[in-house]
């Protein structure tokens, strides 16, 4: 089973407040998230693991009443917001949840703040009942396509 860890919050802005400017996380977080990468990987459950610029720097496409738009960052709410996600694939969500207790959230998340890690199972296309063999067979097609799967 695979399942996604999502990191919540918004990462901080540049001081210059540029936000095509990469923001440097102090390197006492590096380290820690480091440390956790490599506990994951030598695990053999780790898949992918990336961190995410600020909202400032990204945008939404909003879909309503037959129209879409564009709204530019930043989004007000840093709690339904990801800063950086994992996915990995283990056993069971039990596993999953074992995995996301040991991220190290001390080391981001300042004294007084919430650090909050979602975890969210993966949907596989063979667990869906009502594909054809044709619906299948392209899915299996567009996998082969796609780098690291």
């Amino acid at each position: 089973m695979r399942f996604m860890l999502m990191l919540k919050g918004d990462p901080p802005m540049p001081e210059d407040g540029d936000p095509d400017a990469v923001t440097q996380p102090p390197a006492e977080i590096i380290s820690a998230m480091m440390k956790y990468n490599d506990d994951l990987a030598k695990a053999g459950v780790l898949l992918a693991a990336e961190g995410l610029y600020p909202s400032s720097a990204g945008a939404r496409v909003v879909y309503k009443d037959g129209k879409r738009s564009v709204v530019d960052g930043p989004f007000a709410e840093a709690k339904e917001l990801i800063a950086g996600f994992y996915l990995i694939q283990v056993r069971s969500k039990e596993e999953a949840i074992e995995w996301a207790t040991r991220c190290p959230l001390e080391a981001a998340v300042p004294p007084g703040m919430e650090g909050v890690i979602e975890i969210r199972q993966v949907g596989e296309t063979d667990e869906l009942d009502n594909l054809t063999d044709e619906q299948r067979e392209r899915d299996r097609q567009i996998r082969e396509q796609i780098p690291g799967l």
